[in-house]
């Protein structure tokens, strides 16, 4: 008999608030979390804009001396950790070690670190790189710094997909549970993007908004739409099967039914301009949780703010739910988070299960001028407060990793 997974606690660290309840409220409000760069001198670069996290003090979860041998993606993952860990009242004697697992994904690792490091190699010769350089730039270095934080010693590891990162591990987390391998698993992802390398990069690739206007910056589904706007920060939720959650009375949130992946083959950035594989995943999740498109209330979508990704991802959404899809609601968090890269999917999770908690749809920020090509409810600009018994969340990562997680109203039946 499969278990049923749910989910037991949360954490988030994002541009828009460094803990899930202001997050959730900030997005609620329709709270832009984007301006000016203040961690890089952006004078000769042609991005000005990102999605920072404010007002982090890594302190609060780690000494000082600790958190200088680590990568700020670390410092956000060991955060969002400890708030979920916190709520789930994961103790010592409530699970045991070795069926409690980390899976926990980036989808760049320690890129500030390897520029430092190289830099030090090409002025200062072989002898100034330090000798911490790997471990902290490795991507799976959050992953171990939360296992043994906490003592999980089940299942560790760490998916590397991109965009699609997070949504990978949450649902490879679900898997592990629902088929009795793990008790409790402690999923999600992070990203410390706003670093000069990747700006450079993503800015040459001409993938990033290059304008000065938070207001216009991070648009999904708006015909002005012209590219996304980088975030950092982390996500994480701990998955536990409903037997083991009852056993030990803890809260339950929410419950994690469906899983789906694919991937389009096609293209190192671009999404496949058919959608197959992206509906393919999408059909996957809901049928995963032994639903139908109908069945949907919501669908966070990818929306990066490029303007290949909205119109291909209408697609998938349609192909996926035929006549269903005029009636689901959607929208983009990125909008106003940003796009957090690894850590993405796990703060969009994150806004599905308060979405069904609460009965409110998160707005897409900043929308006025429709596309005909993006011709969705996307929940324009203002929350909405409806009935949410089920969610879904897309991620389409780079290279063509498609995943889709179902999240619904948990109820003890």
């Amino acid at each position: 008999m499969m278990e049923r997974v749910v989910i037991t606690g949360m954490g988030a660290v994002t541009p828009i608030g460094n803990d899930v309840p202001t997050f959730w409220q900030s997005l609620k409000e329709g709270k832009c979390g984007i301006g000016p760069i203040t961690h890089v001198d952006v004078t000769d670069y042609k991005v000005k804009l990102a999605a920072e996290v404010k007002d982090f003090d890594v302190t609060q979860y780690i000494e000082k001396r600790e958190a200088k041998r680590m990568d700020k993606n670390c410092h956000f993952a060991i955060a969002a950790a400890q708030q979920a860990v916190d709520q789930a009242g994961l103790t010592p004697g409530t699970f045991d070690p070795l069926r409690t697992g980390v899976i926990y994904g980036s989808g760049i690792g320690g890129l500030y670190i390897t520029e430092v490091e190289v830099e030090k190699l090409l002025t200062k010769g072989p002898g100034r790189v330090s000798p911490l350089a790997i471990p902290e730039l490795i991507p799976n270095m959050a992953a171990a710094y939360i296992s043994m934080r906490f003592g999980f010693q089940g299942e560790n590891y760490c998916p590397v997909s991109a965009c699609a990162t997070a949504n990978h591990a949450i649902g490879e987390a679900m898997r592990a549970i629902r088929h009795g391998y793990q008790d409790i698993v402690l999923c999600g992802g992070t990203e410390n993007g706003i670093i000069p390398f990747s700006l450079a990069g993503f800015q040459n690739m001409k993938a990033l908004h290059t304008g000065d206007d938070p207001a216009a910056a991070s648009i999904p589904f708006d015909a002005r739409r012209s590219g996304f706007v980088m975030g950092e920060g982390a996500g994480a939720l701990v998955l536990e099967s409903l037997s083991h959650a009852k056993a030990r009375g803890a809260t339950i949130y929410g419950e994690v039914a469906g899983y789906g992946a694919s991937g389009d083959a096609y293209h190192i950035t671009s999404p496949s301009p058919t959608g197959d594989a992206a509906a393919a995943a999408i059909l996957g999740a809901i049928h995963d949780a032994g639903l139908t498109p109908a069945d949907v209330d919501y669908i966070n979508a990818h929306g990066t703010s490029t303007p290949l990704n909205e119109k291909y991802e209408t697609i998938a959404i349609k192909k996926a739910f035929g006549e269903a899809a005029k009636t689901v609601h959607v929208s983009s968090t990125k909008s106003m988070t940003g796009h957090l890269l690894g850590g993405a999917a796990a703060v969009e999770a994150i806004a599905c299960v308060m979405a069904i908690r609460e009965g409110v749809i998160p707005p897409t920020i900043g929308y006025k001028e429709p596309d005909p090509d993006c011709d969705l409810d996307i929940t324009p600009n203002t929350a909405l407060e409806t009935p949410v018994h089920v969610a879904i969340s897309n991620s389409l990562g780079f290279g063509g990793h498609n995943a889709c997680v179902l999240f619904k109203q948990y109820a003890d039946a």
